[in-house]
This record gives C-alpha cells, structure tokens and sequence, in this order.
C-alpha cells in the first residue's frame, strides 16, 4: 500500500510551545483507514485492536511511535484530568540541578 503518514491528521496542544507530542487515532472501521493503515507496522503487539491511540514527537516526525488501546488511553486521560501526572510537570519546570539534590 503507497500512503503518506504525513496525511494523517496529527494533533498537539494548544499550549505547545512548539516541540512536543502529537497524536492520532486509527481506526480499522473507518472508510478512510486505508490512509493510515501503513501506520500499523509498529503495533503489531496490538493488531487485534480496532481503535488505536499513535503519539509521536513532534521534533521526529519519523521517529518511533507509541501506540495505546482505547483502555490505555482512557487511563491516560483520565490520569491527567484528576492530576496524576501533576508533579511531573514541577519537575519539569525544576533546573536538573536542584532535582538532583531533592532526590539525594
């Protein structure tokens, strides 16, 4: 099959900055699947799901991707809206230095 990935409709927060991670969905029972079937070559682990959730990293565009069930996405999700991750992001706004000391 001859399709462009870059087809695929990717999608990536509004308060990106620029760089970070976009994401799509394919869906084997969708008309339009044949535009993103090339994109199941690295989910072989998960070919028996219809519905698969693909993160990418904006910076490699053809880099390698990650793939999520519906489940997997949905905890995901649901992990972010009640805060799950909020730390994280505190980290990520802390100088490497000073998150090497908190954690000695």
């Amino acid at each position: 099959m001859n399709t462009d990935p870059r087809r695929v409709t990717w999608r990536k927060s509004s308060h990106s900055r620029g760089d970070c991670v976009e994401v799509t969905v394919i869906d084997k029972t969708d008309p339009n699947f044949k535009e993103t079937a090339d994109l199941l070559a690295g989910a072989a682990h998960k070919a028996e799901y219809d519905r698969l959730y693909v993160m990418r990293d904006s910076k490699n565009p053809d880099g390698p991707k990650l793939y999520f069930t519906p489940a997997e996405w949905e905890a995901f999700r649901l992990g972010v809206l009640d805060g799950e991750f909020d730390d994280l992001a505190e980290e990520a706004d802390t100088p490497a230095d000073e998150t090497k000391a908190k954690a000695q």
